[in-house]
């Protein structure tokens, strides 16, 4: 009888998140991660009690995935740098995004926790946000997010005409950036 094959914890997870990247969260299990291994459901259950642990290592995963895409772009102006990032994600990883963004479920609400505040302190550091308080850099990201979500969205899907590459995308989400901080400090003036 050959030796049953070993696997790690994260050889387990990256088989399970090659299969959230492809068919979506909601598609991985035990069984579908055996498969992918080679192997039988034995070695994934000496490392997960069941597929909801597995499940939350890989939505881990997915927020390490969306902070790497994050911490590769350093124009020096974060709040840019995060819209640029999301656009990125949803188009490298169309099927994760409509996921987490477009399908209700448990799982973003566990990405975005604690997001929100350590957002705002990125913000913070750019330069055109500065003055702001807390409550006002809450809602320009609250509007921003609107835009963005919209704007990945239809990246996800393909909705854009073929001329609207990466280029024109960040292009897009700039102005639209200017535009909302341009329009609070004006209504910051105005108070």
């Amino acid at each position: 009888m050959p030796p049953k094959k070993k696997f790690s914890k994260q050889q387990i997870v990256d088989a399970a998140f090659d299969i959230a990247r492809t068919e979506g969260i909601d598609n991985i299990t035990i069984r579908k991660v055996a498969e992918k291994l080679g192997s039988s459901i034995a070695p994934i259950y000496v490392n997960f009690k069941d597929v909801d642990e597995l499940i939350e290592e890989v939505v881990n995963k997915i927020f390490a995935v969306s902070q790497q895409l994050l911490q590769q772009e350093n124009s020096g102006r974060p709040f840019r740098d995060i819209g640029v990032a999301s656009i990125r994600f949803a188009k490298h990883y169309s099927v994760l995004f409509k996921d987490l963004v477009m399908n209700q479920n448990k799982f973003i609400k566990k990405l975005e926790q604690g997001s929100n505040s350590d957002i705002i302190e990125l913000m913070k550091q750019d330069a055109d946000l500065k003055g702001f308080t807390d409550e006002e850099l809450q809602e320009i990201l609250l509007k921003m997010k609107i835009f963005q979500t919209g704007l990945s969205i239809m990246v996800a899907n393909e909705l854009l005409p073929d001329e609207f590459n990466e280029e024109k995308m960040i292009e897009i989400l700039e102005s639209t950036a200017n535009d909302v901080i341009a329009a609070a400090h004006l209504n910051k003036k105005e108070d």
